[in-house]
């Protein structure tokens, strides 16, 4: 998508403090951090939403999981992290492209404020 700010990022358009590429993800560190470890992992496809998911698209999904617990693992985040994606305006997603936050290093209540 010509617009879309994570695609511009992928595309290496915009910089990034990139953890992670590979053929079909990429993970980076969010500029407004909301804890101590806060990164985003998204699909190099532009997918709009979890809304779009489809039979088609969602292998990438769990290439996505299997990613973040990879670097769970390589920054030490053994007492947990929470994953969170939002999906539309109400939810808070305000960049149309498919990501997961990866929060951790900090006491997580629920529900979030």
């Amino acid at each position: 998508m010509q617009d879309c700010l994570f695609c511009k990022i992928a595309a290496g358009e915009i910089p990034s403090n990139r953890i992670y590429e590979d053929d079909k993800v990429l993970a980076f560190y969010d500029i407004d951090p909301q804890a101590p470890v806060h990164f985003l992992v998204i699909p190099k496809e532009h997918i709009a939403s979890p809304a779009c998911i489809t039979p088609e698209n969602s292998a990438v999904v769990a290439h996505i999981f299997t990613v973040i617990a990879k670097l769970a693992g390589e920054l030490g985040l053994e007492n947990g992290y929470r994953v969170v994606t939002n999906s539309g305006p109400d939810a808070g997603q305000s960049v149309g492209h498919l990501h997961f936050h990866v929060l951790a290093k900090r006491s997580l209540a629920w529900p979030p404020g």
